[in-house]
């Protein structure tokens, strides 16, 4: 990882600094809005869920859709605005900046904002008591691995995109399917066995059960499988938004 990729980050970063507060605020009010009306409305029907209330069953797992939000947004309307729009990309590959520099940069900065407004809901539910162990510590790093792969994901999607209306089939179509059978509202082990099977081919269903089992201090074996596949996954994929970005920038 070279210099540049740094120097790419710390544009993003300098751009946040003036902006974090519309930034914030958006990413923190929606799953605010799902944890009281699913939490606090829903909740008070549901007796247990796994042997937890349904306010906690729910509020850990949207730590991780928050930062898988923050994350898909950033990688796709955000990075979409700075190459089609703004131009960004070309003024940056006049310097010694390679694409890859650039993706690399784009990607650890949306992987940053996924730590930074996963952490605002991880605040929250911790406020409200949801949180009963400080292994939940550990959802700090791993925010990072998680905000990453989403944001390789969205990013080769936005490497390819002609218009940002686009996006609407990406975030209907791709991030809104994963968001709802990840496990976050209900326990997967209520659908058919098919079903649960295919859930595996969810990514954000690994990134829940990791951040629900933390939070919850249970620790089993089994979770390095889901932190496992997200990194082998985040490994094998990160070239394809470097490879479709020169094929786009370099003609």
């Amino acid at each position: 990882m070279t210099i540049n990729v740094w120097r790419v980050f710390r544009r993003h970063l300098n751009v946040l600094k003036k902006t974090w507060l519309n930034n914030l605020m958006f990413n923190f009010i929606e799953p605010f809005l799902y944890l009281l009306a699913m939490g606090f409305g829903l909740g008070n029907l549901v007796q247990e869920v796994d042997g937890i209330s349904y306010l906690q069953f729910i509020g850990l797992g949207m730590i991780a859709s928050s930062a898988m939000w923050a994350a898909t947004f950033e990688a796709t309307y955000g990075s979409f605005v700075r190459l089609h729009y703004q131009k960004t990309y070309h003024a940056m590959l006049a310097t010694p900046a390679t694409v890859a520099d650039i993706v690399l940069g784009d990607l650890l900065f949306a992987a940053l904002k996924s730590l930074i407004f996963g952490t605002v809901i991880l605040f929250v539910v911790t406020a409200i008591g949801l949180v009963h162990s400080v292994w939940a510590l550990l959802i700090f790093p791993f925010m990072l691995i998680h905000g990453f792969f989403f944001a390789t994901v969205a990013l080769t999607f936005t490497s390819w995109c002609k218009h940002i209306d686009y996006f609407n089939y990406y975030i209907t179509l791709f991030s809104t399917p994963l968001f709802l059978f990840s496990g976050i509202f209900f326990p997967l082990n209520t659908l058919p066995a098919w079903a649960q099977w295919l859930a595996w081919l969810n990514p954000l269903f690994h990134s829940v059960e990791v951040v629900r089992s933390l939070g919850l201090g249970r620790l089993e074996p089994f979770l390095l499988v889901h932190v496992i596949i997200l990194i082998a996954l985040s490994i094998l994929l990160a070239w394809l938004p470097i490879r479709m970005m020169e094929k786009r920038l370099i003609q």
